[in-house]
């Protein structure tokens, strides 16, 4: 998380914490693995200054499919 501003740090320990909530009463925890995943790809795209940078950048048209690593 040390790559996260304190804004942002809050507002990924809000949606865990409504994740986790969710998870407890509906008695699934995907939703929880969604928020954490989400939450580490943009921690690591901020840790790579050149990455981020480039993440920033206006984008036009289809990019095809995606490769997704955990």
């Amino acid at each position: 998380m040390r790559h996260l501003s304190s804004d942002e740090q809050r507002a990924f320990t809000l949606e865990l914490v409504e994740a986790l909530s969710d998870a407890a009463e509906l008695d699934i925890d995907v939703t929880t693995r969604e928020v954490i995943a989400g939450w580490r790809a943009t921690a690591r795209i901020k840790a790579d200054p050149a990455q981020y940078a480039e993440a920033r950048n206006p984008t036009t048209g289809d990019f095809g499919s995606v490769e997704v690593t955990a």
